[in-house]
């Protein structure tokens, strides 16, 4: 297994996250390469947007959103987790296999270093099914 870095991209509830505390936390994850895209709201991702990461290269997506009940829009995390259930679905059908995209609910004890756990795992996750 090689260690080859990884492109994730991580798309993130304006409402959840502090951008800056964000993208000084993905600056440290080591050689991996995550780009953060910030949204008005998790439910505003698009399945577009989630598969052209994909098509752009991305071995990873991650969409971050509230704590299930905390949405400010009310169901913005549901319609996101749906989202990403579908688009993992179509990848699956295009070959390309399931547990390439992830939906990380904000855990209001840990905040960031929970998601960064979680991030660590998911690329874990990708390299062992990529075999990297």
């Amino acid at each position: 297994m090689t260690n080859k870095p990884l492109n994730i991209v991580l798309f993130y509830c304006a409402n959840a996250l502090d951008a800056a505390a964000l993208r000084k936390n993905a600056g440290e994850t080591g050689a991996d390469d995550i780009k953060t895209v910030s949204l008005p709201c998790s439910g505003k991702v698009n399945l577009l947007y989630l598969l052209k990461a994909v098509e752009k290269g991305a071995d990873g997506v991650v969409v971050i959103t509230c704590h299930h009940g905390d949405c400010k829009f009310l169901e913005g995390n549901l319609r996101a987790q749906k989202r990403v259930e579908a688009v993992d679905a179509l990848l699956f059908e295009s070959g390309l296999g399931r547990g390439h995209i992830r939906v990380i609910q904000k855990n209001t004890e840990n905040g960031v270093k929970h998601i960064f756990e979680e991030i660590e795992n998911f690329k874990n996750q990708i390299r062992v099914s990529s075999g990297r």
